[in-house]
């Protein structure tokens, strides 16, 4: 199929690639120039492992071409909207300005038969509201919503492969012709055995808010339990172990630490909130504004460790911040509780040395004044302490001992709660980790 990605952004740019290693002939437009000469080289402009590869093998093949001009799309049936929703400045709701933007710029060139396919993620109503945007402007295009959910570090696999796919259209004109467009558009993932779940506009839209949802809650649960475990001297892993057989509860993601972050889940329950405000029925999701705040006094929780554990600031206090993005196998920085870490130590008076495998471009070019070391050991070098807040591989199979030559003191903190204790305290370590003993 001829398709068109509308926002070369994180999503667009890794949809785009995936549906042109698919096989589809595909077309991706942005405005910003610069981002879209970086992938016409084949270059992405974020780190995501698998993203290079399929990039550079789809421009080759001719099925991927990249252009900042809407017209290009014409040809394409089938138009993917990938646009951000970040966070209004004015309030927690989701800014709509770039997803109205888009539909608007393409509008003119949709042919009758088109299907508009929207992937970013959005406030419930919102389908609705843009279907009918599309029949005011003259519009036969049907419009549909496909939500995406990547997981940043896995999303190639994640949209070559997904463990579901989610078809809302509404029911009249277009819906068994959108329906057939979708199924062809995944047909090797559905091939595969993808399950599919077709259903209406606003039900699409709100799987992706309430997974987000879903899961931002049960990480800020257990991060609720290990301050209650701290406090009776309980053992939070233990706990989430026992619990996690329960198949009703389950164990992933009942990993106590410093909390989750990043450009998605943040942003999407405190828009899921206030979109619940504007129905009438913020009470009914008044829990998220808790979650919301239990996250969040993870960072801080941390911070108060870091300090007291090391002897506290006004000694002094030289810390190694190990990991700068919001997870593992990605640069992102956006609201991450290891960028906040490293900050919050420097303002409470902290010499910070911060180090991450691929994140410390992007958290210098926010914060020019951070201190970031080439690797590893030039940042634990004459430390006093060092804070584990981004469980990368290297750093989860670091060598205590040589972690110990290293370091002025011997004291680290585990804000990720996956070192082994024995191990380091076995070398001298002082180790701390948030609710085990």
């Amino acid at each position: 199929m001829r398709v068109s990605v509308i926002g070369c952004g994180y999503l667009g740019a890794v949809h785009a690639a995936a549906m042109a290693d698919l096989g589809h002939d595909v077309i991706a437009v942005d405005v910003d120039a610069e981002k879209i000469a970086t992938l016409r080289a084949g270059l992405p402009p974020f780190f995501e492992p698998g993203l290079p590869e399929i990039l550079s093998t789809s421009l080759a093949s001719g099925r991927l071409n990249f252009t900042t001009e809407m017209a290009d799309v014409a040809g394409a049936t089938v138009h993917f909207i990938a646009v951000g929703t970040p966070q209004s400045d004015a309030s927690g709701a989701a800014d709509l300005r770039f997803v109205d933007a888009a539909l608007d710029a393409l509008i003119p060139h949709l042919g009758p038969q088109d299907i508009v396919v929207g992937k970013s993620t959005v406030p419930v109503g919102t389908a609705e509201r843009l279907a009918e945007r599309l029949l005011t402007a003259g519009s036969t295009a049907t419009l549909v919503w496909n939500p995406e959910f990547l997981r940043e570090g896995f999303a190639v696999k994640d949209t070559l492969a997904p463990d579901r796919l989610v078809f809302g259209v509404a029911q009249g004109t277009g819906h068994d012709a959108a329906l057939r467009a979708l199924h062809e558009v995944y047909a090797t993932a559905i091939a595969g055995g993808v399950p599919v779940v077709e259903t209406d506009l606003a039900t699409a839209e709100l799987v992706k808010t309430a997974a987000n949802a879903f899961l931002a809650t049960k990480i800020s649960f257990i991060n609720a339990m290990s301050e209650i475990a701290e406090a009776t001297g309980a053992n939070v892993t233990e706990l989430a172990d026992a619990i996690g057989y329960d198949t009703r509860i389950g164990r992933r993601f009942l990993n106590a630490g410093v909390g989750f972050g990043g450009g998605c889940l943040p942003k999407d329950i405190r828009a899921f909130s206030a979109r619940a405000e504007e129905l009438g029925l913020g009470d009914s999701v008044a829990f998220l504004g808790e979650v919301d705040a239990i996250n969040l006094r993870q960072r801080q929780r941390v911070i108060e460790r870091v300090l007291t554990e090391g002897g506290g600031a006004e000694t002094g206090l030289t810390v190694a911040v190990l990991g700068l993005a919001f997870k593992p196998h990605s640069d992102d920085v956006r609201d991450s509780p290891a960028l906040d870490v490293a900050l919050g130590l420097v303002a409470a008076g902290a010499t910070v040395v911060a180090y991450d495998p691929e994140a410390m471009g992007a958290a210098q070019k926010r914060f020019p004044e951070l201190v970031v070391a080439k690797n590893v050991d030039q940042a634990l070098l004459g430390a006093d302490i060092a804070v584990l807040v981004t469980e990368w591989p290297e750093f989860v199979e670091l060598d205590p001992r040589r972690v110990g030559d290293l370091m002025t003191h011997k004291r680290i903190v585990d804000a990720r709660n996956v070192l082994n204790p024995a191990q380091w305290r076995a070398e001298g370590f002082h180790y701390s980790s948030l609710g085990r003993p």
